[in-house]
């Protein structure tokens, strides 16, 4: 039968219509794998990396990483630093909005320094910040938040006026703590105005849902000055630290990217997907133990020494980590252009054999081990599979060298580092950071006995904090290198921490996601991705 001419034409054009509709009707989806569900969503309480990268898709700071991990633009359109260091000028984009569609002002930003610093908020990152003038004296309530150096000169224009000149300032401000919170929601919605609903965010992506332990789902954010150039239409992040089974998702397509997948993997999965799938990208960061300094065997440095010396860092990197982690004897890691190659323990040169002989040596004297008093450790850690393996290997290592009776104690990353934040006492804690700016202070302020939430084992040594004092007011660069490498000495020299390995990041990137570029900083934000079907 033949058609009238008219209703043929209408459907070939019907059909036209609908194919062409079809892909842009498609939502633009990633589904991206987090290593735990993050302990807030409040900038002024993070701490680990699996908040930040959920912080950094809902807001947006002064400045941003590209994905080469190269400071770049972010609600500041420029900057200006003045001829001695001291103060930066921020012009605004003029586009900036939240996501209600209210404009993004420098008085944000000078509301949420403030709100980071000021001491009611309780902020464990708020020492980032001390650069700024007057910040470390608001912390302390020596001084109002309204002294605190941050100023909107205009609608446009916002002014931080520093201490002294501080070299890796711009680096600070891409960290969460920079970030800005919405005022209006903040002082209407109190605590809550970190859950669905009652967000207000500046970033690329808005958040509409939070189930604990399931997934955070965000959306694109119509009001973003970039709106334009952001591919995805949602990202569904999944907080699992059941590294097995964040594998298994991956490969049953179910995520497009998984964040630390289990080391012992890296083999099969490099052979079955390639290099373009599979990342083993070396960070600037350091996988470590820590002593808790104030229980006794573990404030001799005898014994801490003794303990770090026992661990065979190159069985850890190479037969738990298939070579993806490299053996690390300070705790500075390699790659700071800044600093040059770090100042290792003085034993980083001994074999392995040495050092077990010379560390047999240390704990006889401190009375323990073999013909002294017993050696009872527990080891903690958050749960993961290779965490597990290294304590389990650490463990054997200690009973064979010394006849240590060593327990392991797991606990999800959230209460982890909660534990250790709080203070909690324990004996051996295994501990990760990673750079929040490339400047060896960020690691060596860890363990200034001021820093009461970072500085896990209490360590106090008042010539390392007289070093690290001085670093902050030395102007020459050279000389303050050395400053920060003398403190460093003195810290692996008195091993309240036991630097294991320079981690890499794993991750498992599909094929399917574009855009997506390897960086030592590790920052990925979704803004920059896309997905192709």
């Amino acid at each position: 039968m033949t058609l009238p001419k008219i209703n043929l034409r209408a459907a070939v054009l019907l059909g036209s219509l609908l194919i062409g509709a079809s892909p842009a009707l498609a939502e633009a989806v990633l589904h991206r794998g987090n290593a735990g569900e993050p302990q807030t969503l409040d900038q002024a309480h993070t701490s680990i990396d699996v908040e930040s990268f959920i912080l950094n898709d809902l807001y947006e700071g002064l400045v941003v990483y590209d994905p080469a991990g190269k400071v770049v633009p972010g609600v500041a359109e420029s900057w200006t630093v003045s001829d001695d260091g001291t103060v930066y000028t921020f012009k605004f984009r003029p586009n900036a909005k939240w996501s209600d569609g209210s404009p993004v002002t420098p008085e944000d930003f000078v509301f949420s320094l403030r709100r980071i610093e000021d001491p009611k908020t309780a902020s464990g990152y708020a020492n980032i910040l001390y650069p700024i003038k007057n910040a470390q004296k608001v912390n302390k309530g020596e001084l109002p938040v309204d002294q605190l150096g941050v100023k909107a000169v205009d609608d446009e224009t916002l002014e931080i006026t520093l201490e002294q000149p501080t070299p890796f300032f711009l680096e600070l401000l891409t960290h969460e703590t920079a970030l800005p919170v919405n005022k209006a929601s903040v002082e209407k919605n109190g605590a809550k105005f970190v859950q669905p609903g009652l967000m207000v965010s500046n970033g690329a992506f808005k958040l509409v849902a939070h189930v604990p332990n399931d997934s955070i789902t965000v959306v694109k954010n119509p009001e973003y000055w970039g709106a334009a150039d952001v591919k995805l239409d949602k990202v569904i992040f999944y907080p699992i630290d059941d590294q097995a089974a964040s594998v298994r998702r991956f490969e049953a397509k179910e995520m497009d990217i998984a964040y630390n997948f289990s080391a012992d993997q890296i083999e099969r999965l490099r052979k079955t997907y390639g290099d373009d799938v599979v990342h083993a990208t070396p960070s600037l960061s350091t996988y470590y133990y820590t002593f808790d300094t104030r229980q006794e065997p573990f404030n001799d440095v005898r014994v801490r020494r003794a303990l770090s010396m026992a661990v065979d860092r190159d069985f850890l990197a190479k037969e738990i980590y298939s070579g993806s982690q490299l053996p690390a004897y300070s705790m500075v890691p390699p790659g700071m252009v800044s600093y040059g190659e770090p100042s290792k323990a003085d034993f980083a040169d001994m074999s392995q054999l040495d050092r077990e002989d010379e560390a047999i040596k240390l704990m006889k004297e401190a009375g323990y081990g073999e013909g002294g008093k017993p050696l009872n450790i527990e080891i903690r850690y958050n749960t993961n599979p290779n965490h597990e393996r290294v304590a389990t290997a650490v463990a054997d290592m200690w009973k064979n060298t010394f006849g240590a009776n060593v327990t392991l104690n797991n606990l999800d990353i959230s209460s982890h580092y909660a534990y250790l934040q709080e203070g909690g006492k324990y004996n051996v804690a295994r501990a990760g950071w990673v750079a929040d700016y490339a400047d060896a202070e960020n690691f060596l302020a860890l363990s200034v006995s001021s820093n009461k939430t970072f500085n896990y084992g209490k360590f106090s040594n008042p010539e390392y904090d007289a070093l690290m004092k001085q670093s902050y007011t030395e102007r020459d660069p050279a000389a303050r290198k050395i400053i920060l490498h003398e403190a460093e000495k003195i810290l692996m020299a008195e091993q309240p921490i036991a630097p294991l390995m320079t981690q890499a990041d794993l991750w498992l990137v599909s094929d399917r996601v574009k855009g997506w570029q390897d960086n030592a900083v590790n920052s990925h934000l979704s803004k920059y991705l896309s997905v192709s079907e």
